[in-house]
């Protein structure tokens, strides 16, 4: 890729808009920002969603759970990508509250990875966990609403022989 900053100016600001909207209980960015064309993914802090219709609906799940969005902030730590294809990685620190939780400030090691689609860079995997402790304790909280709700369905991944990978 011959202009990495570029592409970090021109998608972070997507990426932030992407994790600020859940945070403040709405979804919207995040389904204009990703594609909806297979393959996608979410391996996230304590849920793994494969393909475009589970991470919509498990998208507008969390978000219903997330108020309080305060400040979303990126430390990049690499970027790069060949052809097609890009990813950023590096330190996405938040402040909001899940559930019935005050705003915490939480950080999560972030990956994602575009795709260039209609000469747009579309969102097609995410990868996060816990970055410090803040965000370990979340993941308990987490973990216990999808037990406790119907999102627990959304996040059940293709079977490693199946799925809608590569198609």
């Amino acid at each position: 890729m011959e202009n990495v900053g570029a592409l970090v100016t021109s998608v972070l600001p997507r990426i932030k808009e992407d994790a600020e909207g859940l945070h403040n209980g709405t979804a919207e960015p995040r389904i204009l920002r990703w594609s909806h064309r297979a393959p996608v993914t979410v391996f996230g802090n304590a849920a793994t969603v494969c393909g475009w219709e589970a991470i919509e609906a498990f998208s507008r799940k969390l978000a219903t759970n997330f108020h309080g969005g305060e400040s979303c902030e990126y430390e990049v730590l690499a970027a790069g990508g060949s052809g097609e294809l890009a990813y950023i990685a590096g330190i996405e620190r938040s402040v909001a509250a899940f559930g019935d939780a005050d705003p915490t400030p939480f950080a999560l090691r972030v990956t994602t990875v575009l795709r260039r689609e209609d000469d747009e860079w579309k969102i097609v995997h995410r990868h996060a966990d816990p970055y410090d402790e803040a965000a370990v304790a979340g993941r308990s909280v987490f973990r216990s609403w999808l037990d406790a709700t119907s999102a627990a369905t959304a996040v059940d991944p293709p079977a490693a022989s199946g799925g809608d990978a590569g198609t």
